[in-house]
């Protein structure tokens, strides 16, 4: 009697309908000996204070600038942004080197003034705080450009050039590959299940019912794939 398959167990192709794309999944190879890297945590204790940091109140950072003495979150502008508003007009329409400008933003937010916390220690107002920073960034860059993210490179294998608890804000007028990707998907599969429907809220709440759809059928497979701790 042949086997039945089971996404949890067998090797298949799994469909993201948030992109439109196959992905290979191979559940069993979590199971495979591993000999390589091994992260371990961080042994040392951090200041409250650090005055070699350019992220802590009062000092100065790598640009020049000085930061205020905050005493909650802080704001300020990157300053070796990858993205800056006054890029110069022009493109560049080889077909073997196309380019072409892309004017934004890059802001830094400081969580806390404590150089020695990440966002989970912070008390839960403190951490309230941030999101609020978070919304009213994207709601102000959002007047100006068409994608703002907000995100945040945690220890120094993700690349963090610091560790004092911090992340960041980007907005420009491109869409990014993968969000432009997930936004042509999801306008193709709105208009097969609902034709002729052009409104914009009946748009969005047919995104979130796809949405919210995914991540229950995501659940229920997660709660049987095994994890490695």
């Amino acid at each position: 009697m042949m086997e039945s398959f089971v996404p949890t167990n067998h090797v298949h192709r799994r469909f993201n309908p948030l992109t439109g794309e196959w992905v290979l999944v191979s559940p069993h190879r979590t199971q495979r000996p591993w000999q390589g890297q091994v992260e371990k945590l961080p042994s040392e204790t951090r200041p409250s204070h650090d005055p070699t940091c350019y992220l802590c109140p009062g000092n100065g950072r790598a640009g020049g600038a000085h930061n205020p003495l905050y005493d909650s979150t802080f704001v300020f502008t990157n300053d070796f942004a990858a993205l800056v508003p006054d890029t110069p007009d022009g493109e560049v329409d080889d077909p073997l080197f196309r380019a072409a400008p892309t004017p934004g933003a890059c802001r830094v937010i400081c969580f806390s003034p404590r150089h020695d916390l990440t966002l989970p220690e912070m008390p839960v107002a403190q951490i309230r705080a941030v999101v609020d920073v978070w919304a009213a960034q994207s709601a102000e860059l959002g007047q100006t450009y068409r994608w703002v993210q907000v995100f945040e490179n945690k220890g120094a294998i993700m690349g963090c050039s610091n560790p004092h608890p911090h992340g960041q804000v980007w907005a420009l007028n491109a869409l990014p590959n993968e969000p432009a990707k997930e936004e042509g998907q999801q306008r193709r599969n709105h208009g097969q299940r609902q034709p002729g429907i052009e409104h914009a809220d009946a748009h969005q709440a047919g995104d979130q019912r796809q949405h919210c759809s995914q991540q229950r059928q995501q659940k229920r497979l997660d709660q049987q794939l095994p994890y490695d701790a």
